[in-house]
């Protein structure tokens, strides 16, 4: 085929355009794609495992509207190739991965169709086994074989079983909160009298109101957009999109529920809403994550994303008496730090990035969106015992007077050098800058600690993951800190052509 594979690849996952609809974004991962995107995935599983014995493959998918036909594709060509499917239907990503150490199914691999919370137009695939997702060289090779004229003969000796996968992964959860809650008055109801709203965002999350949290006894009424729609009417599912965490905070503030709940579309990343109606997201689920996981496991190290608070790591660092590591931006970034820290003797629990993503070892390093809100349903039903919120373990966490993000874009066409060039000489600038230190142990961009009497705050520049594009984070403790640090910055950046600064014009 005549074809820019290349173009496919997002890190570690495939994203391409399934629709039309768009005008400027031709498809690019249609049915013709996908079923050889199949067949170079088995022949990546072969090779990596060296056998040529029958595979065992599982495939699901988010509520897309190109979810059925690319799965009907996926399900197509493992079959012609001889592999035994097993179709997951409607899941999540984590329960995709699930089905890799799964005692009843041990899938050789598994595959979830997703585009995370990409508009409605686009799809990906994300692989799994055993081991974990993928890494960015694993779906460079299976590009590459997709390209290539290696690809398995056709036989037509697979199978294909549809299970329910997403039920047996709601009752691993469900056993987890009867377990650790362990009320010996409601073992089976453990989670009865407290009221929580779930948005789905009408991707495949819905599950965890009626499969998890009623089966516990809770009251779910007031749940919304529990339904799977493709077109996503409501709001993006999105736990970082403004408009999606406003809708949610209303709902819980309305129905007077004790706890509110919401998933990104394929549920590999969440956030929380207080009975307040009060949004615990980035910094807040990051401090909330780390005050549970560090008291199972004290003095462990929490491994976040480059763009975590100064107020987030004294919180963890000298509050909760455990180690913070501020990592990259990415969560195999993040998740893959983590597991090099255990690798080494240091001990580390929780990998966390302030997307929502979180991955936790006694969970396989997973990125689990259900999985994390379940650990903090349990801590929720136990504090209550004491008289005690969810959120009184944040209490004493800093908050910034003001933070914002700006996204500069880089018209040069080499944009990843040209972000290095600008990354560099910024560095450079702010060395001689008065109350301005860069700070140490920085691994992505340049972080610069300012300190003057008016700013009183940090700023990070780093370069996007994948785009032509530069983001900036800044916060402040003072109100108009970050407007003082943003102009000062201004002033530098005009000097480079190709950096589009109409973000603080906004």
């Amino acid at each position: 085929m005549s074809f820019n594979w290349k173009k496919l690849q997002n890190g570690s996952d495939i994203r391409g355009v399934a629709l039309e609809g768009i005008a400027g974004q031709p498809v690019n991962l249609d049915t013709r794609v996908v079923r050889r995107l199949t067949k170079a995935f088995l022949n990546w599983l072969r090779k990596n495992r060296g056998t040529e014995t029958e595979l065992t493959v599982a495939v699901g998918m988010d509520s897309r509207l190109s979810g059925p036909d690319l799965k009907a594709a996926f399900i197509e060509a493992a079959t012609d190739t001889g592999a035994k499917v097993l179709d997951c239907g409607l899941a999540s990503t984590p329960a995709m991965f699930m089905t890799t150490v799964s005692d009843a199914y041990k899938a050789d691999g598994a595959v979830m169709l997703t585009a995370s919370h990409l508009p409605y137009n686009r799809n990906g695939l994300k692989f799994f086994t055993e081991t974990g997702g993928l890494e960015k060289q694993d779906i460079t090779d299976i590009l590459t074989l997709a390209a290539s004229d290696e690809m398995f003969p056709s036989n037509g000796n697979g199978s294909c079983k549809e299970i329910p996968f997403i039920d047996d992964y709601s009752a691993m959860l469900v056993d987890k909160v009867r377990k650790e809650v362990n009320d010996p008055e409601h073992y089976n109801e453990p989670l009865k009298g407290f009221k929580i709203i779930v948005d789905a965002g009408n991707g495949a999350g819905g599950f965890y109101a009626h499969k998890v949290l009623e089966i516990l006894g809770a009251d779910v009424e007031g749940s919304q957009f529990l339904d799977p729609d493709g077109k996503f009417p409501n709001h993006i599912p999105n736990p970082e999109d403004a408009r999606a965490m406003a809708s949610i905070c209303k709902a819980v503030k309305e129905h007077k529920a004790d706890l509110g709940i919401i998933f990104d579309t394929d549920v590999d990343r969440a956030a929380i809403v207080d009975g307040q109606g009060n949004p615990v997201n980035r910094n807040e689920l990051v401090a909330l994550s780390a005050a549970v996981v560090l008291e199972e496991h004290p003095g462990s190290t929490v491994v976040t994303d480059s763009i975590t608070s100064d107020g987030l790591g004294w919180f963890i660092n000298d509050f909760l008496q455990g180690n913070h590591h501020r990592f990259k931006r990415g969560y195999k970034n993040v998740i893959n730090e983590a597991v090099r820290k255990n690798q080494q003797g240091e001990d580390s629990w929780l990998a966390i990035e302030t997307s929502g993503h979180a991955a936790l070892k006694e969970n396989y390093f997973l990125d689990d969106g259900a999985y994390l809100v379940t650990k903090l349903v349990i801590k929720m039903a136990r504090l209550k015992k004491g008289g005690h919120a969810l959120t009184d373990l944040i209490a004493d966490l800093p908050v910034p007077a003001e933070s914002k993000e700006f996204r500069i874009q880089i018209k040069h066409p080499d944009f990843v050098n040209y972000g290095d060039e600008v990354i560099s000489k910024l560095g450079v600038y702010a060395s001689t800058q008065f109350k301005w230190d860069l700070v140490a142990d920085n691994y992505e961009g340049v972080r610069v600690s300012c300190q003057g009497a008016d700013q009183k705050g940090w700023f990070l520049l780093r370069l996007s993951l994948h785009d032509p594009v530069i983001p900036l984070n800044i916060e402040s403790d003072l109100e108009g800190g970050v407007e003082l640090i943003a102009n000062k910055l201004v002033d530098f950046l005009s000097e480079f052509e190709y950096l589009d600064l109409s973000t603080f014009k906004k």
